[in-house]
């Protein structure tokens, strides 16, 4: 399990890092993700965070109701994508966190499994950031290898999920971080 944690620490930092060079006339810029610009698509990222020690202590969302809801960013955005996502990184590294049961929007899941899905959405929205921003689009290959290899196996062929657009064709050649965002719908 270590090494999913050492795998969520790269896709964390991979998104930190384009979150720390978002401009203040960049907020606006439209994003990969068609109903996201920049500022919802930290928004999403930030919200994410917040719900992980609640997530990770046995809370439900009927518990939390609407509190990571809505624009959770307010006046520095960065600010507080760093609180929250150093408070995410915490829970995650508390004795146990990668053993236990959370209660997720579909029901029960391991908390490998949610660990998982967070270090896929943290490492597939940092090249969308990347994008937004016209910063370095290039993510660690090792990253992108085993996110891949994990994301294959949760999505049936040709099937991404609800929460992407149909995968698109990519090269023969491509390599994982393209065949990665292609299977999200991404044309990199």
């Amino acid at each position: 399990m270590s090494e999913l944690l050492d795998l969520h620490a790269q896709a964390m930092a991979e998104f930190d890092r384009r979150a720390r060079q978002v401009q203040v006339h960049q907020w606006g810029q439209a994003t990969p993700c068609r109903q996201w610009d920049v500022h919802d698509l930290l928004n999403h990222l930030v919200s994410e965070q917040l719900w992980v020690p609640h997530l990770l202590n046995g809370g439900t969302i009927e518990e939390a109701g609407d509190r990571y809801d809505g624009d959770v960013l307010g006046e520095e955005p960065v600010a507080t994508w760093e609180v929250a996502s150093r408070e995410s990184r915490s829970a995650w590294l508390q004795p146990g966190a990668t053993e236990r049961t959370v209660h997720l929007s579909f029901g029960d899941a391991s908390s490998s499994l949610y660990l998982w899905q967070m270090t896929f959405d943290l490492t597939v929205h940092a090249w969308d950031m990347a994008r937004a921003i016209g910063a370095d689009e290039k993510l660690d290959p090792g990253l992108a290898a085993e996110v891949l290899q994990w994301a294959r196996g949760q999505f049936t062929e040709g099937e991404s999920g609800e929460l992407f657009d149909a995968p698109v064709p990519v090269a023969e050649d491509a390599d994982n971080q393209t065949r990665l965002l292609a299977l999200t719908g991404r044309h990199v």
